[in-house]
């Protein structure tokens, strides 16, 4: 079996999946604060600490996560056309990225029965500015 070589664009386009993996990771650390905050759970200084410990690693985690999801995706669809190719790699990435970080908002940023002192949110600690479409 022979190998083609990696074109530019695939290069390109793993470098956006690498980059749209890091802003989701980076994302998911902000928007979890940001509720953690508002909703005053989680907020004192073992809470702050905790998050940006994780910064990094959930930066640079979800950077290979999209990665992995954009490499695997193209490889499962490497007999199809172009733009199928680049539609699979695009919804990979978003899935796998986007589910990752809505995932980690649900589970840290949302401590559920954790005594807040702000007022501004039920028990489940979910900020009112939540979708409640959204589940979390």
């Amino acid at each position: 079996m022979t190998t083609r070589p990696v074109s530019r664009a695939q290069r390109l386009s793993w470098a956006a999946a690498t980059l749209a993996g890091a802003a989701a990771g980076y994302g998911a650390i902000v928007l979890t604060a940001n509720a953690r905050a508002f909703c005053d759970a989680g907020w004192e200084a073992g809470g702050k600490f905790e998050l940006n410990f994780l910064l990094v690693p959930m930066t640079f985690g979800l950077a290979v996560v999209a990665l992995v999801a954009a490499v695997t995706a193209r490889r499962l669809t490497v007999r199809a056309p172009r733009a199928v190719r680049a539609v699979a790699q695009l919804l990979a990435v978003l899935a796998v990225a986007g589910g990752l970080a809505w995932w980690f908002f649900a589970v840290r940023g949302t401590l559920d029965g954790y005594p807040g002192d702000s007022g501004l949110c039920p028990a489940s600690n979910i900020p009112p500015w939540w979708p409640a479409w959204l589940p979390a």
